[in-house]
């Protein structure tokens, strides 16, 4: 396998993307002599920028917004990135530029290091419609006898959404009350509490038994969101789990069998202990 000679994280804005921190900081456990860095670049010109990049021999990721765009430029899915219509990882074999997405596992790690395992009779209430809520929605479709119900500002954005959950037992509230209303588990998808002190919920209308996944994170300390859920004894967790555990995950596309050093990632975004839930 020809290792790349060069990693990229495509995205706009991507400066405070702690992503080359934890991979640059694996690639020197590894004593992989390649460097990965964060490329600001806007739609127009993400064509051009991505095709340079392969064709010197680059690999990487992608995130917001260009997720669904690489995935058309890429010349092959996989099965998964393909049901997604989405790539946040993506490298080259014989010029021939693939696509693949690991939000999907990076999600279920991230469940397990919250909840011990992978849940079954779970209801989960998805806070949004974007990227990592189709994400999320596909990896509870495979969650035995599990449920998924959408919230969207707007309600006709997440109507794709409904192919990508479990069979017959995924839905779209209008009310947010109704979305969360019994859930097990609620995730947020949305940008609030990213750069303020909103949180995406209500919390009292939660269950007392319902633990919280917030997909954003901060630099420095815990999201509004996870902050205020603990207050109130619920399980929560911020989005650095399931950014390290996507990105290991990545390293399976681009270095075959060689494993990152989960420890040093997780160290290198200010994580205490091992990232115990993060497997290929």
């Amino acid at each position: 396998m020809v290792r790349p000679s060069r990693l990229v994280l495509l995205g706009q804005p991507v400066s405070h993307s702690l992503s080359p921190a934890f991979q640059n900081a694996a690639l020197r456990a590894s004593g992989i002599d390649v460097s990965y860095d964060a490329v600001d670049v806007d739609a127009a010109h993400l064509p051009q920028v991505f095709r340079e990049l392969a064709a010197s021999g680059a690999a990487g990721n992608a995130t917001v917004p260009h997720k669904e765009q690489v995935a058309s430029l890429c010349d092959e899915l996989t099965p998964l990135a393909q049901r997604l219509g989405a790539v946040n990882t993506w490298w080259s074999v014989d010029g021939t530029l693939h696509g693949d997405n690991t939000d999907v596992g990076g999600f279920d790690d991230a469940v397990v290091a919250l909840l011990g395992s992978i849940p079954c009779d779970m209801k989960v209430a998805v806070l949004g419609a974007g990227g990592s809520a189709r994400a999320v929605v596909t990896a509870v479709s495979s969650w035995p006898r599990s449920s998924v119900t959408i919230w969207s500002r707007t309600a006709a954005r997440a109507e794709p959404l409904l192919l990508l959950g479990p069979a017959q037992a995924t839905s779209v509230e209008e009310c947010m009350v109704d979305a969360v209303r019994d859930a097990g588990l609620v995730v947020n998808t949305t940008p609030i509490g990213m750069r303020d002190d909103a949180v995406p919920v209500a919390l009292e209308l939660l269950q007392p038994q319902a633990a919280c996944l917030d997909l954003v994170y901060r630099r420095h300390g815990t999201t509004p969101f996870v902050q205020r859920s603990r207050a109130r004894g619920h399980r929560a967790d911020d989005g650095l789990r399931m950014l390290v555990a996507q990105g290991a995950r990545a390293w399976h596309r681009w270095f075959g069998d060689v494993e990152p050093n989960h420890d040093v990632m997780w160290q290198a975004v200010g994580g205490i202990g091992a990232v115990d839930a993060v497997q290929r």
